[in-house]
């Protein structure tokens, strides 16, 4: 055992930890905790009462039993103790037993509170810290509700000591982080912002630290501390290293603060003011001059902080994109990088320059470095480093070096990594496609693709080439002879022969002149295949084969022969047995006429965005092809870009990629199964179709239908897809709807499609249909950066007694979310009673290592379940008199929000659910409605008329429904709407 000094104030803690580090085995461990705990547990529980230094000691012995592992289920209240101590140590240790061990939903909060609370008011600088230190550490919402008053007004108040602002500065930032809603942006704002002044650098360091943050939800509220945080960066930026001596990093001035103030920078545009803006444009300068200067220490920790600062001053240049001469700097400066044998310095300096290749003033000054980058692609070691190269090639790349860059890539493609090698197929079929001189150049690029690296040649490489060639009469010819000469390799991939016999069976008879490439040798080349390849290769071939019997009547006896084979009428695979008899009776029975005209050569495709650009946006994220997006180089492209890659006519089957939810632009009839690009994050969720579910016969409307059909008696539930779970979590687990939060759901109450949701982070999309008591939401959750979400949880919350009224059931979703990448969530719904509230979604998930949350009021309302009934007027006005009880009334008056267009209050109307009835009303300028909300207990009856004044500029709305609270809700909901 080693010795305990006598100084040690807790000799027995130094004996038990060192007992537990002599023990043999997990059981001995075990027994020697137990013991302790028995004895803690017992001192506790004695009459005999604890001073201070005792309680201290055996508190800290839970505290490090616990972070051995083990569960601690008392001495909290001993913690809770010792915070009324006046000795710092005894309440250092209560407060960091407390932090560790002490739920945010604990008993003993309100009691951790009121110690918090006097050590706030105590004005001890220490005790005062240890209290800051423990809310943020904590960071309950019951503790921001309690102190996010007070926390401001101890970092502005004049006589706070420096140690605590920068504690109550931190702690607000938690707070901040954790509960938004609870932190009051008022009055401080600007004494926050003028904390940037403060003279002690810890204040400033934390109080840049919070207005970075509070400045991306408030930008105007914190505008001033522009010109403050370039006046400080100037002064660290101006001064020697012997200046801030004790904020001095190897011999790099305030290098934390320094890169803080160029990100706070980064959150708003280029300064307005001339003055402003000239300092810092100065200060920009001093530090790339300073990068040219030699080091003054070999450290490592000198170049790290010096290369830290430099690069986020490049960042802040990039970001401003107004000044061409820093731009041409920092490229230069990067372009130094390049070479530099840190493998971390090349990498950043690549990334940095991808950047700067997509800005106008630097273009031309990045390709100066092409041979270099291309170097790069060849000789690095480092797999990461190799792909920044291959992006910042991608960037670079415009018409002037397009052939050069292509052929490198296709070079680097044979021996690539094979976690990149899609991602490169994919840049070089956009550059091939985008910079073409010549459309021969890019059909051989492609069909050096499928040779190179065929495995990694999604649909939409292929797709887009056929498309090129169908409407492009010049490369035809071209085309069909190169792929017939790429065909009689021994080794075919079968994205060569799907291409092939496309191509052949649409163009063959233009290189059939040739007797080298006549029709029987053509059909003899593909037939050779046939054997080798899947079945929806197979189903393109016999396409393929009927097409020759078109074009080629010679080879009508060869091919029937082919499809009457008992192999082909007898296949196992119904879609090739089906094409073969259909195929084989066509040929047989139709006149030349007939099969000319069925059989026709595909029709141009129409012009849309390529697919080929949306998957690599998919696959990299948001800004991933932004130098394709570039107006700036799109002026001199070629009209080969643009267009919807075809899917082939030869082929019926669906393939893997096929559009099932409607992510993807709508194909063109003569080709029905083109799966087209989209370049939005999300699903079109502003379109009014229903949301097509997989492997369904019927249309989708139908499949939707007729899966909401009321279930059984006995299965209520049949139609939902996951069990229940076993308890519906509470909504206080997960905190108040967001402030927007009725707004947002206001927006819905007409409308079943749209955008939730979205912030910088996260964009949620709503595609809904409902049918009598039934509905069906499809939620889409989109990460809208480039770093992976992880613990993705979306959660619904039933507020009260709600789940008697509403049941909703969901289907989990994975937990991880991909930068740029989006997941769907499906709920299905049952109206069992009518509801007033609607439920809540909790969204939380990870993003950066730090936890992120939000809840938000589901667009669940009870006029969802409206079913419009039409009725002649003496029907209605018949109803309207049997519902004239008062209680069965709900009448509101009110001002109109939004221009009075009789035709969007129609469209509000008929989206709100009710029937429209017309010739009804005396007024031919008032709207009269009627309908049935349907629940599964009971069916409410629904009269409704809305009285508009334009000349007044006012509504009144009157509902009479057959239940008191159905009447108020639904005035409520529809009054907002106008």
């Amino acid at each position: 055992m080693p010795a305990v000094s006598k100084g040690d104030g807790m000799r027995g803690l130094a004996v038990f930890i060192s007992d537990i580090r002599n023990c043999k085995s997990k059981e001995a461990e075990i027994k020697r905790i137990n013991k302790e705990l028995a004895n803690i547990r017992s001192k506790f529980k004695g009459d005999k009462a604890l001073d201070g230094y005792s309680k201290k000691k055996y508190v800290c012995k839970l505290l490090f039993i616990f972070l051995l592992g083990h569960d601690i289920d008392f001495g909290h209240m001993e913690a809770v103790n010792l915070l009324s101590s006046n000795k710092y140590t005894e309440k250092q240790i209560g407060y960091l037993f407390i932090s560790v061990l002490v739920n945010s939903n604990s008993e003993l909060i309100r009691l951790i509170n009121n110690a918090i609370k006097n050590d706030l008011a105590s004005r001890n600088p220490t005790f005062m810290c240890l209290a800051l230190h423990c809310i943020a550490n904590v960071g309950s919402r019951e503790m921001g509700e309690a102190f996010a008053a007070d926390i401001p007004r101890i970092l502005v108040a004049g006589d706070s000591m420096d140690s605590v602002k920068q504690s109550a500065a931190l702690c607000l930032l938690r707070l901040y982080k954790a509960s938004p809603d609870l932190v009051p942006m008022g009055e401080w704002t600007a004494r926050v912002v003028h904390l940037l002044n403060d003279q002690h650098m810890g204040v400033v360091t934390a109080a840049v630290s919070l207005i970075t943050c509070l400045c991306k939800k408030n930008p105007d509220d914190f505008k001033t501390c522009i010109s403050l945080a370039v006046s400080r960066l100037s002064r660290i930026v101006s001064s020697a290293s012997t200046d801030l001596q004790d904020y001095t990093y190897y011999f790099v001035p305030a290098p934390w603060l320094s890169v803080k103030l160029l990100r706070l920078l980064q959150c708003y545009p280029p300064p307005e003011d001339a003055a402003v803006k000239g300092r810092l444009v100065e200060c920009l300068e001093t530090v790339l001059n300073k990068a040219q200067e030699p080091p003054k220490s070999k450290k490592v920790q000198h170049s790290n902080a010096k290369n830290a600062i430099l690069f986020e001053t490049i960042s802040l240049i990039i970001h401003y994109d107004s000044e061409p001469n820093l731009l041409v700097r920092a490229c230069n400066q990067l372009g130094q990088f390049l070479q530099h044998r840190e493998t971390n310095l090349r990498y950043l300096a690549l990334e940095s320059m991808c950047t700067l290749a997509s800005s106008e003033f630097s273009h031309e000054a990045v390709k100066t470095h092409i041979d270099t980058v291309i170097n790069a692609l060849k000789t690095e070691r480092d797999v990461s480093v190799r792909q920044r190269a291959a992006d910042l090639l991608y960037a670079m790349c415009d018409r002037s070096n397009a052939k050069q860059i292509v052929s490198e890539m296709l070079r680097y493609l044979e021996t690539a990594d094979y976690a990149i090698r899609e991602e490169i197929v994919l840049k070089v079929a956009i550059l091939a496609e985008k910079y073409a001189v010549d459309y021969s150049w890019y059909v051989d690029t492609i069909l050096n693709l499928i040779r190179i690296a065929g495995d990694y040649v999604s649909e939409e490489v292929w797709y887009r080439v056929l498309q090129i060639v169908t409407n492009r009469d010049d490369v035809q010819g071209y085309a069909a002879k190169t792929v017939f000469e790429a065909l009689q390799a021994p080794a075919c991939h079968e994205n060569m022969v799907k291409v092939g016999g496309y191509i052949l069976g649409e163009f063959g008879n233009l290189i059939a002149g040739d007797p080298r490439s006549s029709p029987p040798v053509q059909f003899s080349l593909l037939h050779s295949k046939f054997h080798l390849c899947s079945v929806a290769t197979r189903a393109l071939l016999l396409s393929t084969y009927i097409k020759f019997i078109n074009l080629f009547p010679e080879t009508k006896a060869t091919i029937q022969g082919v499809l009457r084979a008992g192999s082909q009428l007898r296949n196992a695979d119904v879609e090739l047995q089906q094409r073969a008899v259909e195929y084989l009776t066509l040929s047989s029975v139709a006149s030349t006429d007939v099969l000319a005209t069925v059989l026709e050569e595909m029709p141009p495709f129409p012009e849309r965005e390529s697919s080929i650009l949306a998957k690599l946006k998919r696959k990299k994220g948001p800004g991933a092809a932004s130098a394709l997006d570039d107006g700036r180089r799109d002026a001199s492209s070629n009209d080969i870009n643009g267009g919807v890659e075809p899917t082939p006519s030869t082929v019926s089957t669906p393939s893997p990629s096929a559009d099932l939810l409607g992510l993807r632009a709508a194909p063109p009839p003569a080709a029905p199964q083109a799966p087209a690009g989209a370049g939005n994050l999300l699903v079109d969720v502003s379109s009014d179709g229903p949301v097509a579910q997989p492997g369904l016969g019927p249309t989708p409307e139908e499949a939707f239908l007729s899966e909401l059909e009321p279930p059984a008696p006995e299965s209520p539930m049949a139609l939902l897809a996951d069990p229940a779970p076993a308890a519906d979590p509470g909504p206080e687990d997960f905190g108040s709807p967001i402030p927007e939060a009725d707004e947002l759901l206001n927006k819905f109450v007409c409308k079943n499609n749209g955008v939730l949701f979205e912030n910088q982070l996260l964009q949620i999309g709503v595609k809904s249909e409902f049918r009598q008591n039934l509905g069906r939401m499809y939620l889409f959750y989109g990460n809208k950066t480039s770093v992976q979400f992880q613990s993705f949880t979306p959660t619904v919350v039933h507020p009260g007694d709600l789940q008697t009224h509403l049941a909703v059931q969901t289907k989990r979703v994975a937990a991880q979310v991909d930068g740029g990448a989006q997941v769907q969530q499906v709920l299905n719904i049952e109206c069992l009673r009518d509801f007033l509230t609607p439920p809540l979604l909790s969204v939380r998930f990870r993003y950066g290592g730090a936890p992120q949350s939000l809840t938000l009021k589901l667009p669940v309302t009870i006029n969802k379940f409206f079913q419009p009934t039409e009725m002649a007027a003496q029907d209605f006005f018949q109803r309207w008199k049997q519902l004239s009880l008062p209680q069965q009334e709900a009448q509101k008056i009110f001002k109109a929000t939004h221009p009075m267009d009789a035709e969007v209050t129609k469209a509000k109307l008929l989206g709100f659910g009710s029937a429209l009835l017309d010739n009804v009303d005396p007024n031919p300028e008032n709207f009269v409605g009627a309908g049935i909300i349907q629940t599964k207990a009971l069916q409410v009856g629904c009269l409704l008329r809305l009285e508009p004044n334009a000349q007044a500029q006012m509504y009144r709305l009157t509902l009479r429904t057959s239940k008191e609270s159905v009447s108020r809700h639904l005035c409520e909901l529809l009054a907002q709407q106008f």
